[in-house]
C-alpha cells in the first residue's frame, strides 16, 4: 500500500459476489477510482499512511443498480395515482407529458431524480425518456453512472415526430457518448403496442451493429396481450421471438403475463427480466414469476419504473416488495432470500446492462461504486444477519455514504455533487405550473 490509496474500513461488507457470506471487519483498498484489494481490517491497519474512512456501524456494499426508470416522469409523482395502465398513460401521462416535457423539465426533472437515487443509494440507472442530453448531462454532473435509452415510440413528442428521427437523434447521442466512463446508451422502444414490428426489426439490427443492449416494456399486462391476440393471433412474445428480436442482448422489463409457451420461448432466447413490483402492484398489472423464470435460468435485475407510478425511486423498498411478493405469490418462504433480493438490486443488473465486469458487485479490479448503510438504529438492532436486516428492517434514510469510481457523492446523507436547495425550488415551480395547467 502507498499514501495514495484510501482505505474503507466497514462493520460489515457484503460484496453480492456469488455464494460469497458478508465479511465483518473488513477494508477496501482503492486506488484511482478502482478496487484493488479486499482484507481484514486487522491487516489493512497495519499500513498507517494511507488515508482512510471508518464505518463502524454500517454495512458498505455496492451501489444499487436501477434498472428500469423514468427519470423525467419525477415531475408527475402523485400525478395521477389509483388508475389502471391503460387509463394513466391514455388519459393523464400522455397528455402531461404533450403539455409539459421539453428540455427544461427533462433536466429539472432529471435533477429531482437523481438526487433521490443518490440518496437512496443507486449507484446506477438503466432510463427510457425522451432529450436524452439533458438526463446526461445531469448525470455526468452528479456523478452517477446512467444508462440512456434511445426511445422510440410511434407517435410525435417535443423530442421527435417519427421512429427514423427518434433512432437518429439517439444514435448521435450515442455516437457522442460511446467512449463516456459514466453514460452508456440502449436502445429502448417502448413497446410492442407502441411501435410497428418494422421499426423493431430495425433496432434490431441496429443494435447488433452497434452492440447495444434493448431496453423494452414486454408483457406487461393482459391488456397488452389481448390486444396482440386480436391484432394478429399471436402474443407479443412469440411476435418478437418469430422477428428474431429475442436475445441476451434484450432487457425484458415488467413480465407479469407469463405461459408456457411464453417461458419456452425465454428459455431458448434468454434475455435479462426487470422486475418491477412496486410499480405493477400499484397499477394492478400482475406478477413477475420470478420462480419460474429462475427455474430456466434467467438473469433477473431489479427497477423502481418511474415515481409517477411507484410512486419511489427507493431500491430497499424494492427489494423486501419483491421478496414479500415472491413468497406470497408462491407460498414458499424461500422463494426470494434476502441475499438474492440483494444480488439482484446490484450484481444481475450491472449484467442486465453487459458491465458486471466493472460494477454491481465489490471485487478485485472492479470500479469502487459502493454505500453505506448505518445499522446503528433502534429499527435495526440487533444485527444477527446483515442481509436480512437490509431487507426487512431498514429503510432509505439509513444510506449515509454514496461513492462512484470512488468519488464521494454523498456524506452523512448530504448531496456533494447536487444542491438539494435549488432543486427544490425549480421542483416548486414546475409543480405549481402543472397543477395551475391540468
Amino acid at each position: 500500500m502507498d499514501s495514495t490509496e484510501h482505505i474503507i474500513h466497514a462493520k460489515w461488507l457484503i460484496t453480492c459476489k456469488p455464494q460469497e457470506q458478508p465479511l465483518e471487519d473488513h477494508a477496501l483498498v482503492i486506488k484511482d477510482g478502482l478496487i484493488m484489494d479486499i482484507l481484514p481490517s486487522t491487516t489493512a491497519r497495519q499500513h498507517s499512511t494511507a488515508k482512510t474512512t471508518e464505518y463502524a456501524t454500517h454495512v458498505v456494499m455496492p451501489g444499487f443498480v436501477n434498472a428500469h426508470t423514468h427519470l423525467a416522469m419525477n415531475l408527475f409523482r402523485g400525478l395521477a395515482d389509483d388508475l389502471s395502465l391503460m387509463d394513466w398513460l391514455n388519459n393523464h401521462i400522455w397528455p402531461a407529458e404533450r403539455a409539459f416535457v421539453a428540455k427544461e423539465f427533462v433536466r429539472d426533472a432529471s435533477q429531482l431524480a437523481i438526487a433521490e437515487l443518490i440518496r437512496s443509494g443507486t449507484t446506477c440507472f438503466n432510463d427510457m425518456y425522451f432529450f436524452l442530453q439533458e438526463t446526461a448531462e445531469v448525470a455526468v454532473n452528479a456523478g452517477i453512472r446512467g444508462n440512456i435509452g434511445i426511445t422510440v415510440i410511434g407517435f410525435p413528442t417535443a423530442w421527435a415526430k417519427t421512429s427514423d428521427e427518434y433512432i437518429a437523434k439517439g444514435l448521435e447521442f450515442h455516437s457522442q457518448y460511446k467512449d463516456h466512463p459514466l453514460i452508456d446508451t440502449t436502445f429502448a422502444p417502448h413497446a410492442i403496442y407502441t411501435e410497428t414490428e418494422e421499426t423493431l426489426a430495425k433496432i434490431r439490427d441496429l443494435a447488433e451493429e452497434h452492440n447495444l443492449k434493448i431496453n423494452m416494456h414486454i408483457h406487461e399486462t393482459a391488456d397488452e396481450i389481448n390486444l396482440s391476440l386480436a391484432k394478429t393471433k399471436k402474443r407479443p412474445l412469440r411476435r418478437l421471438h418469430d422477428l428474431g428480436f429475442l436475445s441476451p442482448r434484450v432487457i425484458a422489463v415488467h413480465m407479469t403475463q407469463i405461459d408456457d409457451e411464453d417461458l419456452a420461448i425465454l428459455a431458448q432466447t434468454q434475455p435479462s427480466i426487470v422486475h418491477c413490483p412496486e410499480s405493477n402492484m400499484k397499477l394492478a398489472s400482475g406478477t413477475c414469476p420470478l420462480a419460474s423464470f429462475k427455474k430456466i435460468g434467467l438473469n433477473i435485475a431489479l427497477g423502481t419504473d418511474g415515481a409517477a407510478s411507484n410512486n419511489d425511486l427507493d431500491m430497499i423498498g424494492e427489494m423486501r416488495s419483491a421478496a414479500f411478493l415472491a413468497k406470497l405469490s408462491s407460498q414458499n418462504p424461500e422463494a426470494l432470500p434476502a441475499n438474492e433480493a440483494l444480488t439482484m438490486a446490484t450484481l444481475n443488473g450491472a449484467k442486465a446492462l453487459g458491465r458486471d465486469n466493472t460494477f454491481g458487485s465489490l471485487s478485485h479490479g472492479k470500479s469502487a461504486d459502493f454505500i453505506a448503510i448505518n445499522l446503528n438504529e433502534i429499527e435495526t438492532q440487533p444485527v444477527y444477519h446483515p442481509a436480512s436486516q437490509i431487507i426487512y428492517s431498514a429503510s432509505r434514510n439509513q444510506v449515509e455514504d454514496v461513492w462512484v469510481a470512488g468519488k464521494q457523492l454523498m456524506k452523512n446523507r448530504q448531496l456533494l455533487t447536487l444542491d438539494e436547495n435549488e432543486i427544490l425550488a425549480k421542483t416548486r415551480y414546475w409543480s405549481a405550473k402543472i397543477k395551475k395547467n391540468s
